[in-house]
């Protein structure tokens, strides 16, 4: 009987320090902004932590896992060009061999749609990858919905 309740003990213990391991460093919001009765501009801000940063969605191959949004068909809206991004920041990273471009502290990109009806729940993903000056964390995708009305 103590064996097994100290095993449940080591096991809880165990499970706390690996829960508490878990990094997210980035959190991402999403909002839109009406800019005609037809249209608007679907916004998703990734805000990064100190020291942490997200990469472009412009990477060669062969790098890290590029920023790429994904937004599936819909009868109630369409999607306008491409999402955009700022001008990132571009350096050569050692550890990939290769120039790369990503943003820190925080980035907006914008997806601009027409809307099919006068209001439409805009869906989708964002599968991204994470690095600081000692790891990098495995690529991660998010669902995200916005309602814009």
């Amino acid at each position: 009987m103590k064996k097994s309740l100290l095993f449940v003990a080591i096991a809880i213990l165990l499970g706390t320090q690996l829960h508490a391991q878990i990094l997210t460093p980035v959190k991402w919001s999403y909002g839109f902004k009406k800019i005609s009765k037809g249209e608007a501009v679907i916004f998703m801000k990734a805000t990064i932590e100190e020291g942490w940063h997200l990469y472009s969605q412009t990477l060669k191959e062969g790098g890290p896992i590029k920023t790429t949004f994904t937004f599936p068909a819909s009868k109630s809206y369409a999607l306008v060009g491409k999402t955009i991004e700022p001008t990132p920041i571009t350096r050569n990273e050692k550890v990939f061999s290769m120039d790369v471009s990503f943003f820190e502290h925080s980035v907006v990109f914008q997806q601009k749609i027409k809307l099919k009806t006068g209001q439409a729940t805009v869906k989708g993903t964002v599968e991204y990858m994470t690095c600081n000056d000692k790891q990098c964390l495995p690529p991660e995708t998010i669902e995200f919905s916005v309602a814009v009305k």
